[in-house]
């Protein structure tokens, strides 16, 4: 057995809690690793957060101005020559299709850093992000750890139901974020893709804190079960409606935008059910997608849902936006509005789908100048289509 194989087995048969301590035995052993640490990224993609730091001694670590961050951004292994000492640190991106959960930082004696040795690591990092998304089924440890503060009971609900916040395949890659992080109440999305499928789902329940989250959960659960029936979108909003129209009686509602993608051919199907929108750049244009509004879910007893279509091309970027995004106010009253919002997308047209969230709700956060309860969701999909053979 060689020692990736060994280091395989011995990861995968750890406990959920210890996937960290057997990994750094395990490369001290096999690699001569000084040190091993694991960094995870917060909730609100601000910081890293080591995973086993004695707690209030280690400080959390900037995504833009260290090199951990800096790897964590370019999802490229990045080396870091140790002071006064004769070794060096690799910072090595854990990922997994897309989701970028954080970085693990393996020191070497300085001799043994070579570049088929640092390929070994990178599969090591890759196997460890595949294991923490299995762990996570059975313990708390990696989800405390991404927390630089306690979420409200609400953004606990949001987060848990959420599928990931990035994804790749070979037609599409995907990247959303919440705000505020930490205290989310009504926005959520979904998504779930198949070999020739990929749908979209962007809501918005109505009201604040609890209520809100609940209500979200119920409308997210039901199109799910309606999704996993084979039911196509139009239906699938016509069986949420009814589900929350059941529960509420048209007193709470749910604004909702779902997406079909056709993989082979690029055909999209939209239903827009509320405030969300959807906005297309193609090349250096952009442009708001407009759609017939449709009644949000849950507002009256067996409303009936359409489909419109429209086609993507290989190097269109889609992005989706809650109303608390293009209704954000400035402490003067200036609305983020659709300028401002197009500004955005062009300053951001560089960045790979996964941090355009982040970046675009960085400038939002310029222009609210304060602290808003309003929840904000971006969702970026680029869309590369199915290349011949």
């Amino acid at each position: 057995m060689n020692r990736r194989t060994d280091i395989e087995a011995a990861v995968r048969a750890a406990a959920p809690h210890a996937l960290l301590a057997t990994l750094r035995a395990k490369l001290s052993s096999a690699y001569g690793a000084l040190a091993v640490e694991l960094y995870l990224a917060d909730y609100g993609l601000r910081v890293l957060i080591s995973l086993d730091g004695p707690e209030g001694e280690s400080e959390p670590l900037s995504l833009h101005n260290s090199p951990e961050g800096r790897a964590f951004g370019s999802q490229e292994p990045r080396e870091q020559q140790v002071r006064h000492d004769d070794a060096v640190d690799h910072h090595l991106p854990v990922t997994v299709r897309g989701e970028r959960l954080g970085i693990l930082t393996v020191r070497l004696p300085q001799a043994l850093s070579t570049p088929e040795l640092v390929g070994e690591l990178t599969h090591v990092a890759d196997l460890l992000g595949h294991e923490i998304l299995v762990a996570e089924r059975d313990t708390d440890v990696y989800q405390r750890a991404r927390r630089t503060s306690r979420l409200t009971l609400a953004a606990e609900m949001q987060w848990q139901l959420l599928p990931a916040r990035a994804c790749t395949a070979a037609e599409f890659a995907i990247g959303a974020q919440l705000e505020p992080a930490y205290a989310i109440h009504g926005d959520n999305f979904d998504w779930a893709a198949d070999g020739d499928e990929l749908t979209l789902a962007v809501t918005n329940g109505m009201g604040e804190g609890i209520q809100a989250s609940l209500l979200t959960n119920l409308a997210v659960n039901a199109l799910r079960n309606a999704r996993r029936a084979g039911i196509g979108i139009a239906d699938q909003a016509a069986l949420a409606d009814q589900a929350l129209y059941d529960q509420h009686r048209g007193a709470s509602h749910v604004s909702t935008l779902l997406l079909h993608f056709e993989l082979a051919t690029g055909r999209v199907g939209v239903v827009d059910a509320g405030s969300p929108q959807l906005w297309m750049q193609r090349g250096r244009t952009v442009r708001r997608v407009e759609l017939e509004a449709q009644l949000p879910l849950g507002m009256f007893e067996e409303s009936q849902y359409t489909v419109q279509e429209f086609h993507v091309e290989p190097g269109d970027r889609l992005l989706l936006f809650s109303d608390g995004v293009y209704d954000a106010v400035s402490p003067l009253g200036e609305v983020y509005g659709e300028r401002l919002l197009a500004r955005a997308i062009q300053s951001t047209r560089l960045l790979p789908a996964a941090t355009v969230p982040r970046a675009m709700l960085g400038e939002l956060a310029e222009h609210r100048g304060t602290e808003t309860p309003d929840d904000a969701l971006v969702l970026c999909l680029d869309w590369f289509g199915r290349q011949d053979g």
